[in-house]
């Protein structure tokens, strides 16, 4: 389950091992126009409410993310597909210390980003895809937990999706129930079925 983070400040404690090259790049996104906020319990910048970029860290890597990241140039070659063959949009800048941050090329694919956001490039969302079924297992816990249905609607419609395939796709009743009991303090929580592991 993935761990409430209340500030940025607190995100970076919590990553001792790259906590100094996290705050580098803290102070690049706050030096420009960006809004600072935490969303999904991660530093993410904004522009006008809208989210353009984020910072984090995994076991053996930490980086930058920009959530239109398609549109950028990146004629360095430093950007990677966040999940390939399924990310259309977010790309990811990948750093293994401190000493591999080049601000100033940092600086640039931040500015970029920032006036492509302006500018509204941004992939649209596929509305062609088929409307999702909601499993009857995970129905009648709604039936009987009023939050969990806000909690669940409340998720972006391809997370939905996520945890509909995840019980649907069990061929064991006794399954289903327990993927259904793992899953419920995840939605409660606000994240998704795969956040923990994505960008990984």
């Amino acid at each position: 389950m993935m761990e409430k983070i209340s500030s940025v400040e607190e995100y970076i404690e919590k990553h001792e091992k790259y906590s100094d090259a996290l705050q580098f790049l803290r102070e690049i996104m706050i030096s420009t126009e960006f809004e600072e906020t935490i969303k999904w319990s991660i530093p993410t910048y904004t522009i006008n409410g809208k989210n353009v970029a984020g910072i984090g860290a995994f076991k053996n890597h930490f980086g930058i993310w920009f959530f239109n990241g398609v549109f950028l140039k990146d004629e360095e070659k430093l950007l990677r597909n966040a999940q390939d063959g399924k990310t259309k949009a977010m790309r990811q800048m990948v750093f293994k210390s401190i000493d591999d941050i080049d601000k100033n090329l940092v600086m640039k694919y931040v500015k970029e980003a920032i006036e492509n956001q302006k500018a509204g490039k941004m992939v649209k969302a596929d509305r062609s895809k088929k409307e999702t079924v909601v499993p009857d297992e995970l129905l009648n816990e709604f039936k009987n937990n009023p939050g969990l249905k806000s909690a669940f609607y409340d998720l972006a419609p391809y997370k939905q999706r996520e945890y509909c395939d995840h019980v649907a796709s069990a061929k064991r009743e006794a399954t289903k129930l327990n993927r259904l009991k793992k899953i419920k303090p995840m939605i409660l929580d606000g994240v998704g079925l795969h956040d923990k592991y994505k960008n990984c």
